[in-house]
């Protein structure tokens, strides 16, 4: 296939500096002149790069430090990086273009409570603390909750993300003391620190196609979540998710390889939980001190148990442990009350019991 003028003028508008665009010019004879057919810029310009580009009609913006030029047939702008509602409203009574806006808290304290369509992203803090909301429409246009988004609003009861959100900051839903329950969906790829902190009236989370939770918490104190539902893709519960949480019920997906460390530390009203044969690994106290845990049935995919890992298990009364299992960590059965029962197993090395 041979490349023409149209074609190596779309090729070029991926070009990293202007340097591509010299070196084009100067090594094939006959796409000479690529450079004057463009009327916007398609890299940031300076004093130098700024005369190779003549013709420039709509002058484009790509950062917020980028030089800006008036001169020639310049008519419009169009601006990249991210702008305020505000500054939004401004630059298109000046019949400009912003391609990233954001509601920010200054902006809604203005413009009040309805988000509008154009916005793609609510800053940090945009609602915080706002006792009035009792329940909002995110349009589909948004991408991204900022941290502390929703942080102390504790009339909210219900929201709604729409599958445009990717990533919810930490702190988003912060204290908010009367939101029940809540959807996450499957566009969702991050989640950010005590994302759901002191959400005391939270009892139900679904997250659907998680593929990252931070490694610190996004729960914290809440008094019974009865049932999260972990998504289907996740390799491994990792980190400190749920520690120090009271929940009821756990749906582990068969997707999941392994259980990380602290994974159910401290769940204290956790009776029973189901792990699927796809587990190889069972981590570091993973179910340390879950002292309404009585019975659990390890399946024989199961090779290894962490450290600890059923340590304080002060109600455990029912434990197998296959044949599969090649090695155990220290202390994973301390305090354990079926200790005794399982010292008479010669399988398991005295360390698992200090």
């Amino acid at each position: 296939m041979k490349l023409g003028y149209n074609e190596i003028m779309i090729t070029s508008k991926y070009f990293n500096d202007i340097n591509d665009f010299i070196n084009l010019e100067i090594g094939i004879k006959r796409f000479r002149g690529n450079i004057e057919r463009f009327h916007f810029n398609p890299i940031p310009l300076n004093q130098y790069s700024r005369k190779f580009f003549p013709n420039i009609e709509t002058f484009h913006i790509y950062n917020e430090n980028d030089k800006i030029f008036n001169d020639g047939r310049i008519f419009k702008k169009v601006i990249w990086y991210k702008v305020e509602y505000s500054k939004y409203l401004f630059e298109k009574e000046q019949g400009n273009i912003c391609k990233n806006i954001e509601y920010t808290e200054e902006d809604r304290k203005k413009y009040g409570n309805t988000i509008p369509s154009e916005v793609k992203s609510l800053g940090h803090g945009c609602f915080c603390y706002c006792a009035s909301l009792t329940s909002i429409d995110i349009p589909s246009s948004i991408s991204e909750l900022g941290y502390h988004c929703f942080n102390g609003c504790e009339s909210l009861t219900s929201i709604i993300i729409p599958s445009s959100i990717s990533k919810i900051g930490a702190d988003c839903f912060y204290e908010c003391s009367s939101l029940t329950s809540i959807i996450i969906p499957s566009s969702v790829s991050e989640i950010g620190n005590w994302c759901f902190g002191e959400c005391s009236s939270l009892t139900s989370v679904s997250v659907d196609n998680l593929q990252f939770v931070s490694k610190e918490r996004i729960f914290m104190n809440e008094p019974v979540l009865i049932s999260i539902k972990i998504p289907d893709n996740l390799e491994i519960i990792n980190g400190k998710n749920i520690e120090k949480k009271d929940t009821n019920e756990f749906i582990i997906p068969s997707s999941i390889t392994k259980l990380g460390d602290w994974c159910f530390n401290k769940c204290s009203s956790l009776k029973s939980i189901h792990i699927p044969s796809s587990i190889s690994e069972i981590g570091d106290w993973c179910f340390n001190e879950c002292s309404s845990l009585t019975s659990i049935n390890i399946p024989t995919s199961v090779s290894k148990l962490g450290h600890c890992c059923f340590g304080y298990c002060s109600s455990l009364t029912s434990i197998n442990i296959p044949s599969s299992i090649t090695s155990f960590g220290d202390g994973c059965f301390y305090r354990c009350r079926c200790e005794k029962e399982l010292k008479k197993n010669k399988r398991i090395p005295r360390k698992c019991f200090k």
